[in-house]
C-alpha cells in the first residue's frame, strides 16, 4: 500500500500547479492589454494612479483565486481517484482560466473600452 502523506499530495499539487500559474497570469496580462489597445487612445486617458492600483489589487485577487485548484487537487490526490485525477486536472486548469478569462474580459470592457464614450 502507497503511503503518501500531505506533505506529497503538496509537492505534487505545487510541481503541477506554479509552472501554469504563468501561463495563467499572461493570458490575463494579454487580455487586459488588448482591450486597452483596443480602446487606445481615449483608454490612456483611463490611466491614473487608481486605475493601476485597482489593475494590481485585481492581479492580486486572480493569483488568490487560482491557489482555490490546490484545494481541490490536494483533497483529490488523498483519494481512490488520485490516478484519474493526476491525468485529468488539466481540465480544472482549463476551466478556471477560461472562467478568469471571461471576468477580465468585462473588466478590461468596462475599464478601456468605456472610456472613449
Amino acid at each position: 500500500m502507497d503511503a503518501q502523506t500531505l506533505r506529497d499530495y503538496a509537492t505534487d499539487a505545487i510541481r503541477y500547479w506554479e509552472p501554469r500559474r504563468l501561463a495563467y497570469n499572461a493570458v490575463l496580462a494579454a487580455i487586459v492589454l488588448i482591450y486597452f489597445r483596443l480602446g487606445y487612445p481615449a483608454s490612456k486617458t483611463a490611466l491614473s494612479l487608481n486605475t493601476v492600483s485597482f489593475l494590481f489589487l485585481m492581479a492580486v485577487l486572480a493569483n488568490v483565486a487560482y491557489c482555490a485548484a490546490y484545494i481541490v487537487d490536494i483533497f483529490a490526490q488523498a483519494t481512490a481517484f488520485q490516478e484519474g485525477w493526476r491525468r485529468y486536472r488539466w481540465i480544472l486548469f482549463t476551466v478556471g482560466l477560461l472562467f478568469a478569462a471571461v471576468l477580465t474580459r468585462f473588466w478590461a470592457l468596462g475599464l478601456f473600452l468605456n472610456a472613449s464614450g
